[in-house]
C-alpha cells in the first residue's frame, strides 16, 4: 500500500464506514434494538431514521480520513484531538437529520476513531489488525485522564450516562473500551465473526450476542439502573449459544424470547450495537463480510 492513499481508496474507506452502520441496523431480530422488523425499545426511532442519520455522517467520515492523511506528528494523541471537534459537529448534523433523536452518538465517537486510525495506518503502509489496535491505544492515551478528571465532573445535570456511571460505579464504559484499543472487537468479536458460518444476518446476530458477553454495555446499565443487569443478560446470552445460536430453531426462539423480555423491561443493547458496527467495519476491511470495497 503506498504512503498516500488514492482518492478512490479514501472514498472506499468512507463508504466502508457508512456500509458498516447500514449493515448493523439491517441485522434482525436484535433484542431491544431498531431493525427492519420493529423499533425494539425505541419508540422514537425507526430504520428509515437510521438510514437518514447514517447518510448525514458522510462529511464527518471524510474529515476523519482527511485528518489522518494530513497528520505528520509523532504524538498520536494529537490525531484524536484533531477529529474530536469534527465529532461534535457531526453530532449536531445527526440531530438535525433525526429531528433531535440520538441514533448514532456512540458510533460517531467509536467509528470515527477506528476509521481515522485505519486511514493513518494505511497511509503509513501498515494493515495488521493487532497493530491497528495498538495505534488506537496511542491515539487515546490521554482520553481517560482528560474525560474522567473528577474535578471536572461536578455538574451532574450536564454529565453523560457514561460519566454518571463512572462516578457511581467506577465503570469506564466506551471510553475505557476505546482507550484499550477496543479489545472486545479485536480480541473477541472479530475473531468470532471471522470463524462463524451461516448467512450474513445469522453471523452478525451471533456476533452481536458474543459482544454482549464481553462488553460493559452502558446502555443496559442506564436503562435498568443496576450494573447487575450485565450478568443477568449474559446468562441469557449463554443459554442462546448453548441452544445453537441463530442457526437452530431453539436458539432462534430464545432470541425472540429475549427480544420480548427486553421490550417488557425497556432494555437496549445500544453500546453493543456500536461495537458491532466496528466489528463489521473490520470484516469489510478484511474481506470476511460481503463487500465490494477491497482496499488492502
Amino acid at each position: 500500500m503506498p504512503n498516500k492513499l488514492t482518492v478512490v481508496c479514501q472514498q472506499h474507506l468512507v463508504s466502508m464506514a457508512l456500509e458498516s452502520m447500514l449493515y448493523e441496523v439491517s441485522v434482525n431480530p436484535k433484542p431491544g434494538l431498531v431493525d427492519p422488523i420493529d423499533n425494539g425499545t425505541h419508540p422514537d426511532m425507526n430504520v428509515f431514521m437510521f438510514i437518514d442519520s447514517v447518510l448525514s455522517l458522510r462529511p464527518y467520515f471524510e474529515q476523519c480520513v482527511a485528518a489522518a492523511l494530513q497528520f505528520n506528528d509523532v504524538d498520536l494523541t494529537k490525531l484524536f484531538d484533531a477529529i474530536r471537534p469534527a465529532g461534535i459537529e457531526a453530532e449536531r448534523v445527526m440531530f438535525k437529520a433525526t429531528s433531535g433523536v440520538n441514533t448514532h452518538k456512540g458510533a460517531i465517537f467509536s467509528l470515527g476513531i477506528l476509521l481515522t486510525a485505519t486511514a493513518y495506518q494505511l497511509k503509513q503502509g501498515g494493515s495488521r489488525l493487532s497493530a491497528l489496535s495498538k495505534l488506537i491505544q496511542k491515539m487515546l492515551a490521554n482520553l481517560i485522564d482528560h474525560d474522567f478528571n473528577r474535578s471536572g465532573l461536578t455538574s451532574s445535570h450536564h454529565l453523560t450516562a457514561g460519566e454518571r456511571q463512572f462516578i457511581k460505579y467506577g465503570f469506564l464504559g466506551i471510553r475505557g473500551e476505546a482507550a484499550a484499543g477496543f479489545p472486545t472487537v479485536f480480541e473477541h468479536a472479530y475473531p468470532f465473526l471471522k470463524e462463524r458460518s451461516g448467512s450474513i444476518n445469522q453471523r452478525l446476530l451471533d456476533t452481536l450476542l458474543k459482544i454482549v458477553q464481553f462488553a460493559d454495555d452502558s446502555n443496559l446499565i442506564k436503562r435498568s439502573g443496576d450494573p447487575n443487569i450485565l450478568n443477568q443478560v449474559r446468562r441469557q446470552v449463554q443459554r442462546y449459544f448453548d441452544l445453537g445460536g441463530s442457526q437452530t430453531i431453539d436458539g432462534y426462539q430464545k432470541l425472540l424470547a429475549l427480544n420480548q423480555t427486553f421490550k417488557q423491561q425497556h432494555l437496549s443493547l445500544g453500546g453493543s450495537a456500536d461495537l458491532l458496527i466496528l466489528t463489521i467495519f473490520l470484516g469489510i476491511k478484511e474481506n470476511t463480510v460481503n463487500s465490494t470495497h477491497n482496499i488492502v
